[in-house]
């Protein structure tokens, strides 16, 4: 019996090793929904037309799509109606979605610009979605506000993914949602970050293009969390000296920095008030045992905090996302 048993086995491996190289990668693919392949070997070329052709908030189990390595030159827009969708790319260096739009270009070549809010790239309406293992990217030339990302709905997840840009990298952009990101590289110039959502950076590389600020929290005041970065690590290009941890979009944004590394090139100040002194009433700026040069607290300004380790115990992934754990939508690989 045994001996049957290990002959059926071994005429099933035979059988897969004989299958053509394509046939092997069409059997791994049935795993997810929908492939899109800029070389035509998938469902789809484009990430849009994927998107169109999965049913309106479809119930049950969820839709993965999975994009395989290729520059997918596009804007991208996950509607409303689009919820319950992992995105996954194949590589995360080598499946980017890239677009060059900038708040100054013209408008069916009339005077009026483009603006900041329609420069995305990707932009996430629907809720409970994931990206994960690909790039976006703005490669917009430094003429203006320029957004890689731009993300309203709730419940939206990025695992191992690159969001690249210069000013106004990531927009989270509505109030009262909630969103996650792990182990991203994220880069940029000028408010990089910025937005109302309640966001959380875990095990991020936040990477200064040039002395500006980082964050721009736009927290409303009925909001209790806004930005918070855990484990993250902050870096600089070589030309970079005075980087500001953040600056106030609107009276109350919310900002966490704790347990990071910093480098020196952040400002012995850590934060601004965006030139009006009313935000130092405001502005909820805090930090909790960071680490490096620019973690030095003792010229920090006034109207910021430095966290006990009683009030640092709040900040939680679970009360700060309350009945939504992002870590339970990363897909194993």
């Amino acid at each position: 019996m045994m001996k049957t048993i290990r002959l059926f086995v071994l005429s099933l491996l035979c059988l897969a090793m004989s299958l053509p190289v394509n046939a092997q990668e069409q059997t791994a693919e049935k795993k997810y929904d929908i492939v899109v392949a800029r070389d035509g070997s998938g469902d789809f070329r484009n990430i849009q037309d994927a998107i169109e052709s999965i049913r309106a908030f479809k119930p049950g189990k969820r839709t993965t799509v999975f994009i395989k390595k290729g520059v997918y030159k596009e804007k991208v827009t996950v509607h409303t109606w689009i919820t319950n969708v992992d995105f996954i790319g194949e590589s995360r260096e080598n499946t980017i979605i890239t677009y060059d739009d900038h708040a100054n270009i013209c408008i069916s070549g009339t005077a009026m610009k483009m603006g900041t809010f329609r420069t995305h790239t990707v932009y996430v309406q629907g809720n409970d979605i994931t990206f994960q293992n690909l790039t976006i990217e703005n490669n917009a030339e430094q003429k203006g506000q320029a957004v890689a990302l731009h993300v309203e709905g709730d419940r939206v997840a990025f695992f191992n993914c690159n969001i690249l840009g210069n000013q106004d990298t990531i927009y989270t952009g509505r109030e009262q949602t909630r969103n996650y990101f792990e182990n991203c590289y994220i880069n940029g110039t000028t408010d990089f970050i910025f937005g109302p959502s309640t966001t959380w950076f875990e095990a991020c590389l936040i990477h200064c293009k040039r002395d500006s600020y980082i964050t721009a929290a736009s927290t409303p005041e009925y909001v209790k969390y806004g930005y918070i970065f855990n484990n993250c690590k902050i870096t600089a290009e070589a030309s970079v000296s005075k980087m500001y941890l953040g600056r106030p979009w609107r009276q109350y944004g919310m900002t966490l920095f704790m347990h990071c590394d910093m480098g020196s090139f952040i400002r012995p100040e850590g934060w601004h008030n965006w030139g009006k002194t009313e935000n130092e009433q405001c502005a909820r700026y805090y930090e909790f045992e960071n680490t490096g040069e620019g973690a030095a607290s003792d010229k920090r300004v006034f109207w910021s905090k430095q966290l006990s380790k009683k009030e640092a115990k709040e900040y939680t992934l679970e009360n700060v996302m309350g009945d939504w754990n992002p870590q339970a939508c990363k897909i194993v690989m």
